[in-house]
């Protein structure tokens, strides 16, 4: 990245609740299939590779300059599908997303470079709700979680660090 450039990055302020990785798929590619078991695995700590992804996920190294190689998701989102659908223990696991973080502002770091735990991200697009999500919501989940980017937002790595559960900002 050029000097300049360091202007335009907007620096981030929120809370990582939650980092889940997967070795493997278990829904992408299997429209009319069963699940695959890959599992997912919850860390207090990830490795971001630039350019790269997640060291140990399902889409690290995946091919050049891939635009989800990891994939944000709004805490926030997790705890309204839990209220609307009456479901109060559904984990945020089964979202399969990355990383939960509260008090992040997706839809306005789409198309951005931006700053998280020292590391920088670029926006690259949204992470669209499936068919998936009616399965391991309830019938309605992948409707619930259309538009504004409340399925997620998928990102670029730029630069190499650790994320950890955490942040710089309080609850």
């Amino acid at each position: 990245m050029e000097e300049n450039d360091e202007e335009s990055i907007i620096s981030i302020e929120a809370k990582l609740s939650h980092i889940y990785i997967s070795a493997g798929h278990d829904y992408w590619g299997r429209h009319g299939e069963g699940r695959l078991q890959n599992g997912i695995t919850e860390v207090s700590e990830i490795q971001c590779v630039a350019g790269m992804g997640l060291r140990g996920d399902r889409y690290f190294g995946y091919k050049p300059d891939f635009k989800g190689q990891v994939t944000f998701f709004d805490a926030k989102i997790v705890e309204e599908v839990r209220q609307h659908f009456k479901l109060p223990k559904l984990p945020a696991s089964v979202f399969r997303r990355n990383l939960i973080v509260n008090g992040l502002d997706l839809p306005r770091l789409l198309g951005k470079r931006f700053r998280f735990q020292n590391i920088i991200f670029e926006g690259s697009q949204d992470c669209k709700p499936c068919h998936w999500m009616d399965r391991v919501i309830a019938d309605g989940g992948e409707q619930f979680l259309k538009g504004n980017l409340r399925g997620g937002l998928r990102a670029k790595i730029l630069t190499d660090g650790v994320l950890r559960v955490g942040g710089s900002r309080p609850d």
